[in-house]
């Protein structure tokens, strides 16, 4: 994951000049382009975070990853059934 992480740093970094570059020429396309691909490698830092941390988690308490995904799929299957009965 830490490929997807430096990759991300790298696309925000990339993403803050090009928007940078298109408010000094006034190109509002390239600006908006720009403050896109930071968004998008902020976001992918993020992902790489929480994928890291998701990670640790199970090894560290996998009972508890289970009973936490038991417990949501549970939720889901009764907000799913509950909105089958409306119909």
């Amino acid at each position: 994951m830490e490929t997807t992480k430096i990759e991300g740093t790298l696309r925000e970094t990339a993403g803050n000049v090009k928007e940078a570059v298109g408010s000094i020429a006034g190109d509002t396309r390239t600006q908006l382009e720009g403050a896109a691909n930071e968004l998008r490698g902020k976001a992918q830092q993020l992902c790489a975070d929480a994928s890291d941390l998701a990670r640790d988690t199970m090894a560290s308490n996998p009972l508890a990853v289970l009973a936490g995904a038991s417990a949501v799929g549970f939720l889901l299957g009764a907000l799913w059934a509950s909105s089958r009965r409306d119909y």
